[in-house]
């Protein structure tokens, strides 16, 4: 990335610094604490922006290429902004033969989104999985931690209202 393109750290819009703080202060002591410092803001923040990764590298003593060799190499962490409610659609061998596909262009239709992307109003994430191993009640959606099976397009339909209402 090129020094023009990447936000100073300073900047770190919309974060709370206060926060990022306290999780740097809770593991600083603990060897090996990247990982779970990660992990952390993550939880804190729904995903790991530039400015707070780089910040990280500094205030912990890692270089910036090793903190984003750890986030890459799990597929955990996110680099943008999720939705409020993360859809996440099984794509393993029963939902897909079941009419997961048919899920997912629904959602496309119906939200603008594809997997990977999240709405303008950051309302809703769409993210593809292997498996949920909720085979007996396929297709699966988890939307955050409900589970919801047998699904159509019409029951999806309703569910989605439900969380656009909350």
């Amino acid at each position: 990335m090129d020094d023009q393109e990447k936000p100073p750290a300073s900047t770190m819009s919309g974060i709370d610094k206060s926060k990022l703080e306290e999780i740097i202060r809770d593991y600083m002591e603990y060897d090996g604490n990247a990982l779970t410092i990660l992990q952390s803001v993550q939880e804190a923040f729904g995903y790991l922006p530039f400015q707070v990764v780089e910040h990280l590298s500094e205030k912990i003593g890692i270089p910036l290429g090793k903190m984003y060799g750890i986030a890459t190499f799990y597929a955990q962490f996110k680099f943008h902004q999720r939705g409020k409610y993360i859809i996440q659609i099984c794509d393993g061998t029963a939902c897909h033969v079941k009419g997961s596909m048919l899920l997912e262009e629904f959602i496309t239709q119906e939200l603008g989104i594809h997997p990977g992307e999240t709405t303008r109003d950051t309302l809703f994430s769409l993210e593809k999985v292997a498996c949920f191993g909720c085979c007996a009640i396929a297709p699966v959606v988890f939307i955050n931690k409900d589970v919801y099976g047998n699904l159509t397009p019409a029951k999806l339909r309703r569910i989605l209202n439900k969380y656009r209402k909350m």
